[in-house]
């Protein structure tokens, strides 16, 4: 991951998150710690970490978001959502059946944190009069991550931004789009200057290099994913499948890479500057 922050560094890449899950199988370096770590390696470019929120205690993730925040020379962008997954909950001790209000309470919480206030709430969880310290050096924007429609409304009702997901594929980007565009204006809010996108992406060395990784998806799988919803290709190809993203409204293209093998993967985003220059 450090290996990678710096390739993304050295690609002039416009921004640098990390995920969050719980209770996996296989390591998964989390979150707060890692991106502390990272932030030594990316300068003052936008930065942020994605919380699943109903899993999280909101004091504390005000806490942790503002320490960060803090030690961030840039802007500090909070992505969230849902979350999945019966076990997951279980094993964070959260009901999987409250996902929505949770998610709600937690952002209104944290933004009155934020804001130097003290909270108190009698819902998902039960505090009073909770402050934190240090409060972030300046305003946090807040990404929600939504696919279902009702989801995408809650987006554009509550959050700064709206972050699509990666398993669309085109079609239903172009949709999603719509259901977004349709909710800022049944809820009286301006389009946002970002709408952003998550990919799952290959930048391959040439053709013939793209060809085999079509063809490794195709027969392996990828994620449960439509291998439709994946970018593989040259510089050139993925800048045109970007292009067309943006054509359809998103702005930013969260980027994730597919290949498994550390050295393609570092390939793959520095060919992401060539992809840059194309743009």
């Amino acid at each position: 991951m450090i290996e990678r922050a710096r390739s993304a560094q050295t690609a002039a890449l416009d921004s640098l998150f990390v995920g969050d899950h719980h209770v996996v199988p296989t390591p998964y370096y989390q979150n707060t710690p890692m991106l502390g770590r990272l932030l030594a390696e990316w300068g003052n470019k936008p930065a942020g970490a994605l919380f699943l929120l109903p899993l999280w205690n909101p004091i504390l993730v005000a806490e942790q978001v503002a320490t960060l925040a803090s030690i961030h020379p840039g802007r500090f962008i909070l992505q969230c959502g849902l979350g999945t997954g019966r076990h997951q909950f279980k094993a964070m001790g959260a009901d999987i059946r409250f996902r929505p209000s949770a998610l709600e309470q937690s952002i209104s919480t944290l933004r009155s944190l934020w804001n130097g206030e003290t909270a108190s709430l009698d819902g998902r969880w039960k505090f009073q009069n909770a402050g934190i310290s240090p409060l972030p050096p300046e305003p946090i924007d807040i990404w929600i991550g939504a696919s279902a429609e009702i989801a995408i409304e809650r987006a554009a009702k509550l959050g700064d931004a709206w972050l699509a997901d990666p398993s669309m594929i085109l079609e239903e980007a172009k949709s999603s789009m719509a259901t977004y565009q349709s909710a800022l204006h049944k809820h009286g809010k301006p389009t946002p200057t970002t709408i952003a996108i998550r990919k799952d992406i290959y930048v391959a060395e040439d053709l013939a290099d793209a060809d085999r990784i079509r063809s490794q998806v195709a027969m392996d799988g990828y994620r449960g994913f439509n291998p439709e919803a994946l970018i593989i290709g040259n510089a050139v190809q993925v800048a045109e499948e970007f292009l067309v993203l943006g054509e359809l409204g998103y702005t930013d293209i969260i980027v994730r890479n597919l290949h498994s093998d550390q050295s393609k993967a570092l390939a793959s985003t520095e060919r992401l500057a060539e992809v840059k220059t194309y743009l």
